[in-house]
């Protein structure tokens, strides 16, 4: 169960200013665009400060957004109304799709969860058919997805398409729209009471990024994980399915791998390596786990769409936190 110190802290901060070297680095302009920084160990807040507005604040972590729509699957599956291995193409019944191909049937959940479809999508790839940029202009995002030409094999590229996808599959599996699912079964139980969903032009919610929350149900999310799917003394996600997500499934590089929807790698600090599971997006924000140190870092930022977003998050992770709070 997370705890926060609320007598330890004022609104804006649970840290002296006057001692504290993340605030200072980041007021003296070293990191930029930074909007907030919180630090959980073993369930209870150990940092907290705000650089632009306060802890009710919502953040759009943009793709953060992918790893919690992983968690809702998890739910789902554990409601027996999908699996892993469900086709994810018998949850589009009735619907007509371009580039039919009997590989698109051969599409499961996981291949969506681990963004290793056979759809040729990556958006990394400005030329390729399913860039997101060239999805954000249609009005039915879930049918830009279903349209998608198929590839020749299924490697790992990043395709918020096929994450999209899944807000179809969820509503067709659970028979509720996603927000609605989503607030009695993952955020109700977690004491989340401000979410902010971004839609598609046709009024679908949108599972590949644009949430919003705040800094601290950030934490909370990444704490059920830790805590291997309980909070506030029930079961919210199987153990399995935790496990699993956090696991790696498919390799990005030598550095990095890929769960369900989690990113995992190891962050090098003081010369030593620690290894974690994170959610991430566009801006520099990031909310991730270090479990051999019982520790949760949330960094929010809006420097989107800009060169060197995610490493300028990474050099305040890795300089400035992970120094004073990993053991």
């Amino acid at each position: 169960m997370l705890r926060t110190v609320l007598a330890a802290c004022t609104l804006f901060t649970c840290a002296a200013a006057a001692d504290d070297p993340i605030a200072a680095a980041v007021h003296t302009g070293q990191f930029k665009k930074i909007t907030s920084v919180a630090v959980a160990r073993a369930g209870k807040i150990v940092y907290e400060t705000y650089f632009d507005g306060d802890a009710a604040t919502l953040r759009n972590t943009r793709s953060a957004t992918k790893t919690i729509t992983g968690m809702l699957a998890g739910i789902a599956a554990d409601q027996g109304k999908l699996t892993a291995d469900s086709p994810a193409m018998e949850f589009f019944g009735g619907r007509k799709m371009k580039n039919r191909d009997p590989r698109k049937d051969q599409i499961t959940v996981r291949d969506l969860l681990t963004m290793s479809s056979a759809l040729d999508c990556d958006d990394n790839d400005d030329k390729s058919p399913g860039n997101e940029n060239g999805m954000y202009p249609n009005r039915d995002w879930i049918q830009f997805a279903l349209d998608l030409p198929v590839r020749r094999s299924n490697t790992w590229s990043y395709c918020t398409a096929g994450v999209t996808m899944l807000a179809g599959v969820l509503e067709r599996a659970t028979g509720m729209a996603v927000p609605d699912f989503a607030q009695r079964n993952l955020f109700e139980p977690l004491g989340i009471a401000s979410a902010k969903w971004a839609y598609s032009p046709a009024g679908v919610a949108m599972t590949g990024g644009g949430l919003e929350l705040t800094t601290r149900d950030y934490v909370k999310l990444a704490q059920l994980y830790l805590d291997g799917g309980r909070a506030n003394g029930r079961r919210i996600v199987s153990g399995n399915w935790v496990a699993t997500s956090i696991r790696p499934q498919k390799r990005i590089d030598d550095h990095t791998q890929y769960g369900y929807l989690w990113w995992i790698q190891e962050f090098s600090s003081a010369g030593k390596p620690w290894p974690a599971y994170y959610m991430t997006g566009n801006g520099g924000n990031k909310i991730i786990v270090f479990p051999r140190s019982n520790l949760i870092v949330v960094i929010t930022s809006e420097n989107y769409n800009t060169r060197g977003m995610h490493q300028m998050s990474e050099r305040l992770l890795t300089e400035y936190i992970l120094p004073q709070y990993v053991h």
